[in-house]
């Protein structure tokens, strides 16, 4: 587990900023999406290790990267962008099983987090 905060409280507060007077049916609708989207791009990645294909492998985690940063979880932010920049810098080697293994982790983490929000 990281040191980085699970989530970031201002994505939180500027997600709800975007619809102020719906009773967080935006926010819940986002969050929504991310937790049932994320796991298949977990999956992709999965799947493009084990296949290889290193530039279908580096976007599911800019894919991840990008829809963890909308909903503020910030530790699967950072983490999948590091697994992002070690795939393209280094390709699909034993490196890449491990972080995402710490990314499927801290999905977990930012899941339960965002739960508790709606």
């Amino acid at each position: 587990m990281s040191n980085n905060p699970v989530l970031d409280s201002t994505a939180i507060e500027n997600l709800r900023a975007l619809s102020p007077d719906d009773g967080d049916a935006f926010l819940r609708e986002i969050i929504g999406i991310f937790i049932e989207d994320t796991p298949r791009r977990i999956a992709e990645l999965h799947a493009c290790r084990a296949s290889g294909d290193t530039p279908a492998f580096t976007r599911a985690a800019h894919s991840i990267k990008g829809s963890s940063s909308n909903v503020g979880a910030s530790e699967l932010r950072l983490v999948s962008e590091q697994l992002e920049h070690t795939a393209r810098k280094h390709g699909l080697d034993e490196t890449c099983d491990v972080m995402v293994a710490e990314l499927e982790a801290a999905f977990i983490r930012a899941r339960d987090e965002l739960l508790k929000l709606v």
